[in-house]
């Protein structure tokens, strides 16, 4: 069963075990939580809340660093690492020469855009948006169980050194975790809590994904007068979403078209109609399993937009571009992340609920950049949806689930 944190805040607290949240903890993890979600940081805008964290780390004595991919992302922040020093370890050697083992926890600042106000409320032992809209749980649920838990480790510290990393830019397509430089950890394997389902959930894998986007050029002419002399970018344009392979296929890959415009570009309305439109655009995504079926797939994806494009009926210039945004990859039940994560799940009292995922998370991209790393069910409901909640005690077990696994790391 989970420990009971039911005792008055701030009791006992020279009487917990090293690396075990106490009911004070709790109480200021709550805190933590309504004061980042109240905090607006949609992507690529989370200078503010940065500099909020920023400012916790330092006051524990912590070397927080922010990354400067703030610049090439187009943003207003990095990326931010963190060490927290295992017990006898300091900010210079937090390891003590490399004694104490190492683990990566992580988790995203932004958020998908959300209302001018977030006002986070309790209410029934449930957390939503006073306001009605987005709360912002996915991430900060995990963000704020992060900064109480290196709270935590520095008065109460276990035989292991956390490497603490909070990415930006997560929601569009992993661009901070892509921009990181993930050769100065030094962690063997790491963990995420980032997927919007029950607690108990553990991710052994994920798809890859590939972004296509297809610029089509035809041939503008008079759509009365002279309409045989043009070729229709339109035209073409809707001949290929209607070849594109189209929602779940059978090997488990997906394909969906996003966005489709195309036309005569006018400065107002009304619209153009009497040209032979020359311009189309088609934007969409496709997910894979696994590397063979994501090969499959954008190979399929490639053959349909060029039988589409070179109709004899009305053959236009085809300009694709494919962009892997990150790769599939699956854990092995016995990996040792794994078995870290399924102990830490039964000690705070959790049955491990191991499935494959059809999303993508910070985790995508470490995997595929050789760190082992496990996402893990953060128990909020409704994710970059109005009415966005997390219940209390989830809230709490999150917390205690990480600092579980840290324990775990240790031994």
């Amino acid at each position: 069963m989970p420990p009971d944190h039911g005792g008055p805040p701030g009791l006992g607290s020279l009487f917990d075990a090293p690396g075990t949240p106490s009911g004070a903890d709790h109480e200021r993890l709550r805190a933590t939580f309504a004061a980042l979600c109240a905090v607006r940081s949609p992507s690529g805008e989370e200078r503010a809340v940065t500099d909020a964290v920023l400012g916790r780390l330092r006051a524990l004595g912590l070397r927080p660093v922010e990354d400067d991919t703030a610049g090439d992302l187009r943003g207003t922040a990095g990326n931010v690492l963190c060490r927290v020093p295992a017990a006898g370890g300091t900010p210079d050697d937090p390891d003590r020469g490399g004694a104490a083992p190492w683990v990566l926890l992580c988790a995203h600042l932004d958020t998908v855009p959300v209302g001018p106000v977030v006002r986070p409320v309790l209410e029934d032992g449930v957390w939503r948006d006073g306001e009605g809209g987005v709360l912002g749980a996915d991430n900060k649920a995990t963000v704020a169980a992060l900064l109480t838990l290196a709270e935590v480790l520095v008065a109460r510290p276990v035989d292991v050194a956390v490497e603490v990393l909070l990415t930006v830019q997560e929601e569009p397509q992993l661009r901070g975790i892509t921009a990181f430089d993930r050769s100065v950890l030094r962690s063997p394997y790491g963990f995420v809590v980032d997927h919007p389902s029950p607690l108990g959930g553990l991710v052994l894998g994920a798809p890859g994904h590939v972004r296509f986007e297809a610029h089509l050029t035809g041939r503008a002419a008079h759509a009365g007068i002279a309409p045989e002399q043009g070729r229709s970018a339109v035209l073409a344009a809707a001949r290929a979403v209607l070849a594109l392979p189209a929602g779940r296929q059978a090997d488990g890959s997906t394909v969906n078209v996003g966005f489709v415009e195309g036309g005569v570009t006018a400065s107002a309305p009304p619209v153009v109609t009497n040209v032979v439109p020359a311009h189309a655009r088609i934007v969409g995504e496709l997910r894979a399993p696994d590397d063979a079926a994501l090969q499959r797939t954008v190979d399929a994806v490639e053959a349909a937009l060029h039988d589409a494009v070179h109709d004899p009926a009305g053959p236009v210039d085809l300009d694709l571009t494919l962009e892997t945004r990150f790769r599939p990859y699956a854990h092995a039940p016995s990996a040792p992340a794994v078995r870290v994560a399924e102990a830490a799940l039964r000690a705070v009292g959790l049955e491990p609920r191991p499935f494959a995922d059809a999303g993508g998370s910070d985790a995508n991209v470490l995997n595929a950049r050789g760190l082992p790393t496990v996402n893990l069910a953060g128990g909020n409901r409704g994710a970059h949806e109005a009415g966005e909640s997390i219940d209390d005690p989830d809230l709490g077990r999150t917390l205690d689930l990480l600092a579980a696994v840290v324990r775990g790391a240790a031994a």
